[in-house]
Protein backbone atom coordinates (compact mmCIF):
# COMPACT_ATOMS: atom_id res chain seq x y z
CA UNK A 1 0.00 0.00 0.00
CA UNK A 2 2.79 2.38 0.95
CA UNK A 3 4.71 1.55 -2.26
CA UNK A 4 1.62 2.12 -4.42
CA UNK A 5 0.99 5.42 -2.66
CA UNK A 6 4.59 6.54 -3.26
CA UNK A 7 4.42 5.69 -6.96
CA UNK A 8 1.05 7.43 -7.34
CA UNK A 9 2.33 10.52 -5.51
CA UNK A 10 5.42 10.63 -7.72
CA UNK A 11 3.29 10.41 -10.88
CA UNK A 12 0.98 13.18 -9.67
CA UNK A 13 3.92 15.43 -8.80
CA UNK A 14 5.51 14.83 -12.22
CA UNK A 15 2.21 15.62 -13.97
CA UNK A 16 1.88 18.86 -11.99
CA UNK A 17 5.49 19.86 -12.79
CA UNK A 18 5.10 19.04 -16.48
CA UNK A 19 1.75 20.81 -16.70
CA UNK A 20 3.05 23.95 -15.01
CA UNK A 21 5.73 24.38 -17.67
CA UNK A 22 2.95 25.03 -20.20
CA UNK A 23 1.23 27.61 -17.98
CA UNK A 24 2.64 30.99 -18.88
CA UNK A 25 2.77 34.08 -16.70
CA UNK A 26 2.11 37.67 -17.91
CA UNK A 27 5.84 38.27 -18.30
CA UNK A 28 8.59 37.84 -20.87
CA UNK A 29 12.07 36.63 -19.95
CA UNK A 30 15.10 37.92 -21.83
CA UNK A 31 18.61 36.46 -21.61
CA UNK A 32 21.92 36.66 -23.49
CA UNK A 33 21.63 35.23 -26.99
CA UNK A 34 24.43 34.78 -29.47
CA UNK A 35 26.96 36.69 -31.51
CA UNK A 36 26.49 35.66 -35.13
CA UNK A 37 29.15 36.15 -37.80
CA UNK A 38 27.83 38.34 -40.60
CA UNK A 39 29.99 37.10 -43.46
CA UNK A 40 27.59 34.20 -44.25
CA UNK A 41 24.58 36.50 -43.78
CA UNK A 42 25.61 39.47 -45.95
CA UNK A 43 26.70 39.01 -49.55
CA UNK A 44 27.86 41.76 -51.92
CA UNK A 45 28.34 40.55 -55.50
CA UNK A 46 32.08 40.46 -56.16
CA UNK A 47 32.73 41.70 -52.63
CA UNK A 48 36.09 41.55 -50.86
CA UNK A 49 36.80 39.04 -48.08
CA UNK A 50 38.39 39.85 -44.71
CA UNK A 51 40.42 37.85 -42.21
CA UNK A 52 38.40 39.06 -39.24
CA UNK A 53 34.66 39.05 -38.58
CA UNK A 54 31.85 41.47 -37.88
CA UNK A 55 29.17 39.98 -35.63
CA UNK A 56 25.65 40.97 -34.69
CA UNK A 57 24.54 40.25 -31.13
CA UNK A 58 21.12 39.05 -30.04
CA UNK A 59 19.09 38.38 -26.93
CA UNK A 60 16.74 35.44 -26.42
CA UNK A 61 13.20 36.16 -25.34
CA UNK A 62 10.21 34.02 -24.44
CA UNK A 63 7.12 33.94 -22.28
CA UNK A 64 7.80 33.12 -18.66
CA UNK A 65 6.46 30.11 -16.84
CA UNK A 66 6.82 29.67 -13.10
CA UNK A 67 10.27 28.08 -13.43
CA UNK A 68 11.81 30.51 -15.93
CA UNK A 69 10.31 33.35 -13.88
CA UNK A 70 12.05 32.14 -10.70
CA UNK A 71 15.34 31.52 -12.53
CA UNK A 72 15.24 35.03 -14.00
CA UNK A 73 14.51 36.53 -10.59
CA UNK A 74 17.80 35.19 -9.29
CA UNK A 75 19.92 35.51 -12.46
CA UNK A 76 22.00 38.61 -12.97
CA UNK A 77 21.76 38.74 -16.76
CA UNK A 78 18.18 37.64 -17.20
CA UNK A 79 15.40 40.23 -17.15
CA UNK A 80 11.64 40.08 -16.62
CA UNK A 81 9.28 42.42 -18.48
CA UNK A 82 5.50 42.68 -18.10
CA UNK A 83 3.76 41.83 -21.37
CA UNK A 84 2.55 45.43 -21.83
CA UNK A 85 6.18 46.60 -21.97
CA UNK A 86 6.90 44.29 -24.90
CA UNK A 87 3.69 44.00 -26.89
CA UNK A 88 1.27 46.76 -27.79
CA UNK A 89 -2.22 46.69 -26.33
CA UNK A 90 -4.23 43.81 -27.88
CA UNK A 91 -1.26 42.88 -30.07
CA UNK A 92 -0.90 39.14 -30.63
CA UNK A 93 2.42 37.27 -30.58
CA UNK A 94 2.18 36.91 -34.36
CA UNK A 95 1.59 40.65 -34.84
CA UNK A 96 4.51 41.42 -32.53
CA UNK A 97 6.81 39.11 -34.52
CA UNK A 98 5.70 40.69 -37.80
CA UNK A 99 6.40 44.14 -36.36
CA UNK A 100 9.89 43.06 -35.30
CA UNK A 101 10.65 41.57 -38.72
CA UNK A 102 9.45 44.74 -40.42
CA UNK A 103 11.73 46.78 -38.18
CA UNK A 104 14.59 44.52 -39.24
CA UNK A 105 13.77 45.20 -42.90
CA UNK A 106 13.91 48.94 -42.28
CA UNK A 107 17.21 48.51 -40.47
CA UNK A 108 18.71 46.59 -43.39
CA UNK A 109 17.61 49.26 -45.88
CA UNK A 110 19.23 52.01 -43.82
CA UNK A 111 22.42 49.96 -43.42
CA UNK A 112 22.67 49.45 -47.17
CA UNK A 113 22.17 53.16 -47.90
CA UNK A 114 24.74 54.25 -45.34
CA UNK A 115 27.42 51.74 -46.39
CA UNK A 116 27.06 52.27 -50.15
CA UNK A 117 27.12 56.05 -49.88
CA UNK A 118 30.21 55.96 -47.65
CA UNK A 119 31.95 53.58 -50.06
CA UNK A 120 31.06 55.79 -53.05
CA UNK A 121 29.00 53.02 -54.68
CA UNK A 122 25.68 53.31 -56.51
CA UNK A 123 22.58 53.21 -54.33
CA UNK A 124 19.15 54.65 -55.07
CA UNK A 125 16.02 54.57 -52.98
CA UNK A 126 12.42 55.18 -53.87
CA UNK A 127 10.18 56.14 -50.97
CA UNK A 128 6.64 54.80 -51.43
CA UNK A 129 5.17 56.13 -48.21
CA UNK A 130 4.47 55.46 -44.54
CA UNK A 131 2.00 52.70 -43.76
CA UNK A 132 0.02 52.00 -40.59
CA UNK A 133 0.96 48.59 -39.21
CA UNK A 134 -0.97 48.56 -35.92
CA UNK A 135 -3.59 50.71 -34.19
CA UNK A 136 -3.80 50.61 -30.38
CA UNK A 137 -7.19 50.34 -28.74
CA UNK A 138 -8.34 53.21 -26.52
CA UNK A 139 -6.00 55.62 -28.32
CA UNK A 140 -7.08 58.56 -30.54
CA UNK A 141 -6.43 56.74 -33.84
CA UNK A 142 -8.67 53.81 -32.90
CA UNK A 143 -11.73 53.80 -35.14
CA UNK A 144 -10.13 56.34 -37.48
CA UNK A 145 -7.07 54.60 -38.94
CA UNK A 146 -6.65 50.95 -39.90
CA UNK A 147 -3.65 48.70 -40.61
CA UNK A 148 -2.70 49.16 -44.26
CA UNK A 149 -3.63 52.86 -44.46
CA UNK A 150 -0.95 54.97 -46.17
CA UNK A 151 -0.22 58.27 -44.46
CA UNK A 152 -0.15 61.08 -47.02
CA UNK A 153 0.10 64.28 -44.94
CA UNK A 154 0.06 65.47 -41.35
CA UNK A 155 -0.99 69.09 -40.81
CA UNK A 156 -0.32 69.60 -44.50
CA UNK A 157 3.25 68.25 -44.23
CA UNK A 158 4.73 65.29 -46.06
CA UNK A 159 7.36 63.01 -44.51
CA UNK A 160 10.17 60.87 -45.89
CA UNK A 161 10.25 58.39 -43.01
CA UNK A 162 8.18 57.21 -40.08
CA UNK A 163 10.87 58.64 -37.78
CA UNK A 164 10.22 62.15 -39.14
CA UNK A 165 6.51 61.60 -38.55
CA UNK A 166 7.04 60.42 -34.96
CA UNK A 167 9.54 63.19 -34.15
CA UNK A 168 7.07 65.79 -35.41
CA UNK A 169 4.25 64.42 -33.23
CA UNK A 170 6.44 64.09 -30.15
CA UNK A 171 6.88 67.87 -30.00
CA UNK A 172 3.13 68.46 -29.74
CA UNK A 173 1.04 68.83 -26.57
CA UNK A 174 -1.60 66.51 -25.15
CA UNK A 175 -5.05 67.36 -26.45
CA UNK A 176 -3.68 69.28 -29.45
CA UNK A 177 -5.61 68.48 -32.62
CA UNK A 178 -3.94 67.47 -35.85
CA UNK A 179 -5.25 66.96 -39.38
CA UNK A 180 -4.24 63.75 -41.09
CA UNK A 181 -4.63 62.69 -44.72
CA UNK A 182 -4.40 59.02 -45.63
CA UNK A 183 -5.19 56.62 -48.44
CA UNK A 184 -7.38 53.56 -48.06
CA UNK A 185 -8.58 51.45 -50.97
CA UNK A 186 -7.26 54.08 -53.42
CA UNK A 187 -9.40 56.76 -51.76
CA UNK A 188 -7.89 59.74 -49.89
CA UNK A 189 -9.52 60.55 -46.56
CA UNK A 190 -9.03 63.52 -44.24
CA UNK A 191 -9.62 63.38 -40.50
CA UNK A 192 -8.86 65.40 -37.37
CA UNK A 193 -7.44 63.60 -34.32
CA UNK A 194 -6.50 64.81 -30.83
CA UNK A 195 -3.14 63.77 -29.42
CA UNK A 196 -2.79 61.85 -26.16
CA UNK A 197 0.13 60.69 -23.97
CA UNK A 198 1.65 57.40 -25.17
CA UNK A 199 1.43 54.64 -22.53
CA UNK A 200 4.81 53.83 -21.00
CA UNK A 201 6.54 56.69 -22.83
CA UNK A 202 6.78 59.54 -20.34
CA UNK A 203 6.14 62.94 -21.88
CA UNK A 204 5.66 61.67 -25.45
CA UNK A 205 2.50 62.42 -27.41
CA UNK A 206 0.94 60.40 -30.20
CA UNK A 207 -2.22 58.93 -31.64
CA UNK A 208 -1.55 55.24 -30.96
CA UNK A 209 -0.26 53.85 -34.25
CA UNK A 210 2.80 51.91 -35.31
CA UNK A 211 4.23 52.67 -38.72
CA UNK A 212 6.47 51.10 -41.32
CA UNK A 213 8.36 52.75 -44.17
CA UNK A 214 7.77 51.37 -47.65
CA UNK A 215 10.97 51.95 -49.60
CA UNK A 216 12.69 50.24 -52.54
CA UNK A 217 16.51 50.12 -52.52
CA UNK A 218 18.53 49.49 -55.69
CA UNK A 219 22.31 48.98 -55.56
CA UNK A 220 25.23 48.32 -57.86
CA UNK A 221 26.79 45.90 -57.07
CA UNK A 222 23.85 43.89 -55.75
CA UNK A 223 23.68 43.05 -52.04
CA UNK A 224 21.60 40.46 -50.22
CA UNK A 225 21.09 40.10 -46.46
CA UNK A 226 19.65 36.79 -45.26
CA UNK A 227 18.54 37.71 -41.75
CA UNK A 228 15.97 34.88 -41.53
CA UNK A 229 13.88 35.34 -38.39
CA UNK A 230 16.04 37.89 -36.56
CA UNK A 231 13.79 40.79 -35.59
CA UNK A 232 14.20 44.39 -34.49
CA UNK A 233 16.45 47.20 -35.68
CA UNK A 234 19.49 46.64 -33.45
CA UNK A 235 21.71 44.94 -36.06
CA UNK A 236 21.78 48.02 -38.30
CA UNK A 237 25.25 49.29 -37.37
CA UNK A 238 26.88 45.89 -37.78
CA UNK A 239 25.14 45.27 -41.11
CA UNK A 240 26.46 48.59 -42.40
CA UNK A 241 30.03 47.76 -41.31
CA UNK A 242 29.94 44.32 -42.93
CA UNK A 243 28.54 45.73 -46.19
CA UNK A 244 31.14 48.49 -46.26
CA UNK A 245 33.92 45.98 -45.57
CA UNK A 246 32.85 43.86 -48.55
CA UNK A 247 32.57 46.93 -50.79
CA UNK A 248 36.09 48.21 -50.07
CA UNK A 249 39.39 46.50 -50.78
CA UNK A 250 40.93 47.36 -47.41
CA UNK A 251 40.31 44.80 -44.66
CA UNK A 252 38.88 47.08 -41.98
CA UNK A 253 38.56 44.17 -39.50
CA UNK A 254 42.37 43.78 -39.46
CA UNK A 255 41.87 40.18 -38.42
CA UNK A 256 39.78 40.98 -35.34
CA UNK A 257 36.38 39.73 -34.18
CA UNK A 258 34.20 42.82 -33.90
CA UNK A 259 30.76 42.74 -32.32
CA UNK A 260 28.33 45.51 -31.54
CA UNK A 261 24.80 46.76 -31.67
CA UNK A 262 22.79 49.85 -32.49
CA UNK A 263 20.07 51.00 -34.85
CA UNK A 264 21.42 52.78 -37.93
CA UNK A 265 19.51 55.72 -39.38
CA UNK A 266 19.77 56.79 -43.06
CA UNK A 267 22.05 59.72 -42.09
CA UNK A 268 24.51 57.36 -40.37
CA UNK A 269 23.43 58.13 -36.80
CA UNK A 270 23.66 55.17 -34.40
CA UNK A 271 20.61 54.83 -32.15
CA UNK A 272 20.21 53.05 -28.79
CA UNK A 273 18.73 49.60 -28.28
CA UNK A 274 17.56 47.44 -25.38
CA UNK A 275 19.33 44.63 -23.54
CA UNK A 276 22.87 45.80 -24.18
CA UNK A 277 24.25 44.21 -20.99
CA UNK A 278 22.98 40.83 -22.20
CA UNK A 279 24.58 41.44 -25.60
CA UNK A 280 27.90 42.15 -23.89
CA UNK A 281 27.68 38.69 -22.30
CA UNK A 282 26.83 37.10 -25.68
CA UNK A 283 29.72 38.86 -27.45
CA UNK A 284 32.22 37.91 -24.73
CA UNK A 285 31.23 34.25 -24.94
CA UNK A 286 31.88 34.39 -28.69
CA UNK A 287 35.40 35.74 -28.17
CA UNK A 288 34.88 39.24 -29.59
CA UNK A 289 37.84 41.63 -29.36
CA UNK A 290 35.86 44.87 -29.85
CA UNK A 291 32.27 45.86 -29.09
CA UNK A 292 30.63 48.99 -30.55
CA UNK A 293 27.98 50.52 -28.27
CA UNK A 294 25.64 53.47 -28.94
CA UNK A 295 27.03 56.48 -27.08
CA UNK A 296 23.85 58.60 -27.15
CA UNK A 297 26.04 61.72 -27.15
CA UNK A 298 27.44 60.93 -23.72
CA UNK A 299 24.10 60.59 -21.96
CA UNK A 300 24.40 59.56 -18.30
CA UNK A 301 22.55 56.24 -18.70
CA UNK A 302 23.62 55.62 -22.31
CA UNK A 303 23.98 52.19 -23.88
CA UNK A 304 27.75 52.70 -23.78
CA UNK A 305 27.83 53.33 -20.03
CA UNK A 306 25.65 50.28 -19.36
CA UNK A 307 27.90 48.21 -21.63
CA UNK A 308 31.04 49.31 -19.78
CA UNK A 309 29.42 48.41 -16.46
CA UNK A 310 28.50 44.93 -17.70
CA UNK A 311 31.95 44.41 -19.23
CA UNK A 312 33.64 45.23 -15.91
CA UNK A 313 31.26 42.95 -14.04
CA UNK A 314 32.00 39.90 -16.20
CA UNK A 315 35.72 40.83 -16.33
CA UNK A 316 35.99 40.67 -20.10
CA UNK A 317 39.04 41.82 -22.04
CA UNK A 318 36.78 42.98 -24.87
CA UNK A 319 37.25 46.67 -25.74
CA UNK A 320 34.00 48.65 -25.43
CA UNK A 321 33.90 51.51 -27.93
CA UNK A 322 31.32 54.37 -27.85
CA UNK A 323 29.94 55.51 -31.22
CA UNK A 324 27.36 58.09 -32.24
CA UNK A 325 27.75 57.61 -35.99
CA UNK A 326 28.81 55.06 -38.57
CA UNK A 327 31.76 57.28 -39.48
CA UNK A 328 33.02 57.21 -35.88
CA UNK A 329 33.10 53.40 -36.00
CA UNK A 330 35.17 53.51 -39.21
CA UNK A 331 37.53 56.10 -37.73
CA UNK A 332 38.14 53.87 -34.72
CA UNK A 333 38.81 50.82 -36.90
CA UNK A 334 41.24 52.84 -39.01
CA UNK A 335 43.40 53.35 -35.91
CA UNK A 336 43.23 49.77 -34.66
CA UNK A 337 46.40 47.73 -35.02
CA UNK A 338 46.26 44.49 -36.99
CA UNK A 339 45.99 41.23 -35.11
Amino acid sequence: MSRKFSISSFIIVMIVILGSTFFTLPFYVTKPGMAEELDPVVHVDGGYQSKGEFMLTTIRMGKANIYTYLIAKFSKYQELYPINQIRNENETDEEYNVRQLNMMEGSKESAIEVAYKKAGQTVTSHFNGIYVMHVSDKMPASGVLEPGDRIVKLNGRTFQSSKQFIDYLSKKQSGEEISISFERDKETKNKRIKLAPLPGQKGRMGIGIHLIDDKNITTDPKVTINSDKIGGPSAGLMFSLEIYDQLTEEDITKGRKIAGTGEILPDGTVGPIGGIDQKIVAADKSGADIFFAPNEKGKKDSNYRLAVKAAKDIETNMKIVPVDTFSEALEYLDKVKGK
